[in-house]
């Protein structure tokens, strides 16, 4: 299924989290010899919408009118809000012997 928010993303006020540049984690990633790349799949319907904030993900189909509780892939500031989340959670472990770009994670040794 395929919902277009450009409405809604032109109203929401945009979250300028910084991300990574690719060029830089491989470079980090080239010194070490022994890898495992994880895919983060659906990472982004793990990370909840306030209750208020639901009703702006309301979307019509024929079984009626549905609102997401999680964040949704299309949503324009869904990758800065799961960067940031995973970026908190790893803080221990990044630039040690993981990487996170977007939805994808690097575990090296």
């Amino acid at each position: 299924m395929c919902i277009d928010y450009r409405k809604l993303n032109a109203a929401i006020q945009k979250d300028h989290f910084p991300l990574l540049f690719i060029d830089e984690m491989l470079e980090r990633l080239a010194n070490h010899s022994f890898f495992c790349y994880l895919d983060g799949y659906s990472g982004y319907h793990q990370i909840s919408i306030h209750s208020e904030d639901q009703s702006k993900t309301t979307f019509t189909c024929p079984y009626g009118t549905f609102a997401y509780r999680r964040m949704s892939f299309g949503m324009c500031n869904a990758l800065a809000s799961f960067q940031r989340c995973m970026m908190a959670i790893f803080s221990d472990l990044i630039e040690n012997i993981m990487e996170v770009f977007m939805d994808d994670f690097s575990v090296y040794g």
